[in-house]
């Protein structure tokens, strides 16, 4: 794990409230893939069903963290797609099962028209650096 620095509010910058503006560290960068709500089996879990593909999504952040040598507590940067907003709260939900709220990582959130799959409702990709 490398040592991360969180700066939640720089100067001059209104303070976040579900995430840091800054977060910095040195080491190797780790780049996830955005993941969706399919099992190990590539089959949806959760139909429309936001919470679900929710929790699905961040055990996939988990599995390929893992493959990578790294945890949550090595993210950086997450970035939010939903194809509606009013899906955020389920996501910061499950986001709060992995990652609390002391060490919060930047984020950005974005509502889209789709994404790959109709079925989908929410993607999440993660950035994470690790000890060189």
């Amino acid at each position: 794990m490398s040592e991360l620095t969180r700066i939640p509010a720089p100067a001059g910058v209104a303070p976040a409230a579900q995430y840091s503006h800054v977060v910095l560290g040195r080491g190797r960068l780790v780049a996830l893939s955005g993941q969706v709500a399919l099992d190990e089996d590539g089959k949806l879990v959760g139909e429309g069903d936001a919470a679900a593909q929710a929790r699905q999504v961040f055990e996939n952040l988990r599995r390929c963290l893992t493959a990578a040598g790294a945890t949550f507590d090595d993210v950086v940067k997450l970035t939010y797609f939903v194809t509606d907003m009013a899906h955020m709260p389920t996501l910061r939900a499950a986001r709060a099962e992995h990652i609390p709220d002391d060490r919060l990582p930047a984020a950005s959130a974005v509502q889209v028209a789709a994404l790959v799959r109709p079925e989908f409702l929410l993607e999440v990709e993660a950035f994470a650096v690790l000890d060189e």
